[in-house]
């Protein structure tokens, strides 16, 4: 098993989450090698070379998405920042946010400054007041030494980074329903087209990317396309935090070039293996929303091409671990739960599917279930 790990190599060490560590492990070097001795279309240029793609969840090619972006648009730019992670499972956007938040910051301006944008807006789950308190710190402290401005276009680099926070809604993942809810409206999703790279805040280009996606861009910008792909795979290049919760000894965040270990060493080799006589029953592999594998499908190597063939996404890399003393019923009826009343109520499916899914699980937990239960 490859070791290796971009984002949380020193997450851990003392005072991780300050400018004066971040400056020691090279931080902000990236940023001043793109802005000297790189044009913004040869930082994308080598953030597609990377392969990097997003890790929110869809696993979109991070470069191409930014070269969507027009080049002659006069109209303001702006990079989003979804730190708005409420995928069930999900925690590990916070241990970025929490302790290496410079690196989520010089990401950032990177890419504005690879769009041509002058202002970020970091959109913040509700229920992450550490984080925030982290971040806002971070940006003072960055602001200070010269790296953020605090009036966008003006200052050496001419971006201003600013933070604004969700009010708990799950849909606001959503890159349009996030776009929505920034701008002080209801958090609803658009229809697409238009796409945000040419409408998106304001209706001006915009490029939205996952907290991790872009903690990942100082590296490869730093260290080149070549050393990112020196992890992973041919097609799943990098590495992946995946957090680990549920019947396992050491849940966490772990983070492992993709496609370098199975789904089944993460839990017993890295994860300390469930708790002591309980029994697997299955295994979400990439948050809630993800199919679930069974016991005797955990060979699987952790990489996006490997899940899909095995029947799964990795998703966001939400690794949910249940065991058999909790009923099936049960653990399906609260998943279907949460979706009906997250839903925004757009497609008929979801809309109407959801509450009637939920109340087909709630009578056959509650002992009232027969063959059209499971048929319906």
């Amino acid at each position: 098993m490859k070791d290796g790990k971009i984002i949380l190599r020193y997450a851990n060490e003392t005072n991780s989450h300050t400018l004066e560590h971040y400056l020691s492990k090279g931080g902000y070097k990236a940023l001043k090698k793109a802005f000297k001795d790189m044009s913004p279309g040869d930082v994308i240029t080598e953030v597609m070379a990377s392969g990097l793609r997003g890790r929110g969840g869809a696993g979109f090619p991070t470069g191409l998405k930014w070269s969507f972006v027009p080049k002659d648009d006069p109209r303001p730019r702006y990079v989003v920042v979804n730190a708005d992670e409420g995928e069930p499972g999900t925690f590990k956007d916070r241990d970025i946010m929490e302790k290496v938040p410079h690196m989520l910051i010089e990401g950032a301006l990177i890419a504005a400054y690879a769009i041509g944008a002058n202002e970020v807006f970091i959109y913040l789950r509700w229920e992450y007041p550490e984080a925030k308190k982290r971040l806002k710190r971070a940006i003072e402290e960055a602001t200070k030494a010269g790296y953020v401005s605090k009036v966008p276009g003006e200052g050496k680099y001419g971006i201003a980074v600013h933070i604004v926070r969700g009010a708990g809604a799950y849909i606001c993942g959503e890159e349009t329903a996030l776009l929505s809810s920034l701008e002080g409206n209801l958090g609803q999703p658009r229809l697409r087209p238009p796409y945000p790279a040419t409408h998106g805040l304001y209706d001006c280009p915009t490029v939205v990317n996952n907290v991790e996606t872009l903690a990942n861009i100082p590296f490869i910008i730093r260290e080149g396309s070549d050393a990112f792909r020196n992890f992973g795979t041919e097609k799943s290049t990098g590495t992946k935090i995946f957090s680990v919760s549920g019947a396992v000894n050491s849940p966490g965040n772990y983070e492992f070039p993709m496609g370098s270990l199975t789904l089944r060493e993460l839990i017993y080799d890295v994860a300390g293996g469930v708790e002591e006589g309980r029994e697997i029953l299955g295994v979400i592999p990439g948050g809630l929303s993800t199919p679930v594998l069974t016991p005797e499908e955990l060979d699987v190597p952790l990489d996006y091409e490997s899940l899909q063939k095995a029947g799964s996404m990795l998703g966001s890399g939400a690794v949910i671990v249940l065991d058999k003393s909790f009923s099936v019923v049960t653990w399906v009826r609260r998943a279907v739960q949460f979706y009906a009343h997250e839903s925004c109520g757009k497609c008929t499916p979801c809309r109407e599917g959801g509450p009637w899914l939920l109340k087909i699980l709630r009578e056959i937990e509650e002992g009232g279930g027969t063959q059209w239960h499971l048929e319906t």
